[in-house]
């Protein structure tokens, strides 16, 4: 991953100290909370429900063993013994006092970490494929050109009151494994013809109130001009988005108002005024690739009898082996998706115990390598199928190794009303009903690859529009009721999904979903997927038996 230079850690380490003084303040009394609030706000802190949260960036989900054991040891002294993984491939400590905030920034930028641009109206941590660098399918490594944006974007003074926040996501992937397509930027890795690199640029997409799935404004932008680019449509952004209305301030609704053409003109007529004089060197792209620390791989053959011999004799490892493990671009290696979805657990969430053993994993097999997939899972990327046998036995012995990635109950949920002072109603508790009426693993596989998102509000940041089943809590008179929509994706083919009908009380939804399963295996035909079949149908059949009740 990418080593931090002495600029970097003196630039973290000042900034550690400089919040270390503002707290200081704040707890003096000094200055009151709505002057602190923007401060907190741009350093990751947030005022929940119940307690501060802090929000801690990871790069592109990027961690190395050291940067693992350092959250476990922060979940362990400050919050309750765990943190969460989030959609945006971030680490959130729910249980945060004020007064030890200085001290875990400290703990963090110690080992090149911090909680910058994970809150507030600028560019976020830029998220990218958690597969990269180990994928085969990828034409560049996104984690270069993810490290690149970080770097230009942190601070950029133009960049940071924008009218709102602003997501990028980069993949070079076919298979979309960022939600790129519901960003605020998404840019897909693209080789023209003649084979010079460039990206596909999307801009307008996002979720909350209003979800768009954003148009490409266009289709091959060379890498070399990819700064300028952005700076563009940055500026068209920062002139005309909304500042009166924070609901109509996302950058999807200026694209929206304007349409995707006029919106890609201005861009256009913006790129010319800034020229190429926008743009990063070459050379810089080289340092930055330079300076990810390299992979070594040992040359070794597709097989391993170790791998077959063991998948042969247990079947209960050859069972996460066909959900949890995905291909490697070099022989003899595997992708390894560790589930943070066990029956009945809150998604998203690992305990610093569980931090520790996948640190310790990374170091003994897996490259020092750590990521964190937007889904809310951890990924070891490089790890050699000989030793696939022992990594599984150490996750089985720690709740780790629930084979269950791209199934039923892999459910993405928001912290909800357990947390969230903008929730309307729970998720926590709604994802764990249906992973237990779903624990069956027999049943699970039967089914195939079915998404699950729950937002407990309208900001989405369970991402339930573009669930292949989508949840959104509701509040009715004081009451938590679920929504439901169909036929939603975050992949390639992103789409919004459709709304089923009423939304359910909380003791329905489970079994509202399971009534959707039973026509979804009525229904299909041949190898599709849950999602084709809603595509095929439509939603009427699966209206027609959850509300059948109310006919």
């Amino acid at each position: 991953m990418y080593q931090y230079d002495t600029l970097d850690k003196e630039f973290l380490a000042d900034r550690a100290a400089e919040f270390r003084e503002q707290v200081g303040r704040r707890l003096a009394g000094e200055i009151t909370e709505d002057q602190f609030k923007p401060i907190r706000l741009m350093n990751g802190l947030y005022l929940q429900l119940h307690a501060y949260m802090l929000r801690v960036a990871i790069p592109y989900g990027s961690l190395n063993p050291t940067q693992m054991r350092a959250l476990a040891e922060i979940g362990r002294k400050y919050d309750k013994g765990y943190g969460h993984f989030t959609t945006r491939q971030n680490l959130q400590f729910h249980w945060i006092k004020l007064a030890d905030t200085p001290a875990i920034l400290d703990e963090l930028a110690a080992v090149d970490m911090h909680a910058i641009q994970t809150s507030g109206n600028c560019i976020r941590n830029v998220t990218a494929d958690p597969y990269a660098g180990a994928t085969a399918e990828e034409i560049d490594d996104p984690r270069v050109w993810s490290e690149a944006i970080r770097q230009w974007s942190s601070l950029h003074p133009e960049f940071s009151f924008l009218p709102r926040k602003f997501k990028i996501a980069i993949t070079a992937s076919a298979k979309d494994r960022t939600a790129a397509k519901v960003h605020d930027i998404g840019l897909m890795v693209r080789r023209a013809r003649d084979g010079t690199l460039g990206f596909e640029v999307i801009v307008g997409g996002g979720l909350g109130r209003t979800p768009y799935v954003g148009p490409t404004i266009r289709e091959f932008l060379p890498a070399n001009r990819l700064f300028s680019y952005l700076e563009a449509v940055l500026r068209v952004y920062n002139r005309h988005g909304r500042r009166d209305n924070s609901y109509k301030a996302r950058i999807k609704i200026l694209v929206a108002a304007l349409g995707a053409e006029e919106f890609a003109r201005q861009v256009e007529v913006e790129w010319e005024k800034v020229g190429a004089a926008g743009d990063l060197p070459d050379t810089e792209i080289a340092r930055i690739r330079g300076a990810f620390a390299p992979t070594s791989f040992d040359t070794l053959v597709n097989r391993s009898e170790a791998f077959e011999e063991a998948k042969a004799a247990d079947p209960i490892f050859a069972r996460w082996a066909r959900n949890n493990l995905r291909p490697h671009k070099r022989p003899g290696y595997s992708i390894v998706e560790i589930s943070l979805k066990g029956i009945g657990d809150t998604p998203g969430d690992a305990s610093s115990d569980q931090m520790d053993l996948v640190a310790d994993l990374a170091e003994r097999y897996g490259q020092d390598d750590i990521r964190v997939t937007h889904e809310q899972n951890l990924v070891l990327p490089h790890v050699k199928l000989d030793d696939l046998a022992v990594v599984h036995a150490e996750l089985q012995r720690a709740g780790l190794a629930t084979p269950n990635v791209n199934l039923i109950s892999d459910i993405i949920a928001c912290p909800g009303l357990d947390y969230c002072a903008l929730a309307n109603a729970r998720a926590i508790p709604i994802a764990q009903d249906i992973a237990r009426k779903f624990e069956n693993q027999d049943r699970a596989e039967l089914i195939g690859e079915l998404k699950i998102k729950i937002s407990g509000c309208i900001n989405a940041c369970g991402h339930h529009h573009i669930g292949h089943i989508g949840i959104l809590g509701v509040d009715k008179k004081g009451e938590e009721f679920y929504q439901l929509t169909l036929g939603g994706s975050g992949a390639e083919d992103a789409a919004v999904g459709s709304m089923l009908g009423p939304a359910l009380p909380a003791n329905r939804v489970a079994e509202a979903i399971d009534v959707l399963v039973d026509v979804y295996l009525r229904e299909r035909q041949g190898e599709e997927r849950f999602l084709d079949t809603v595509r095929r149908t439509g939603v009427a059949p699966f209206k027609e038996a959850v509300y059948a009740d109310a006919n």
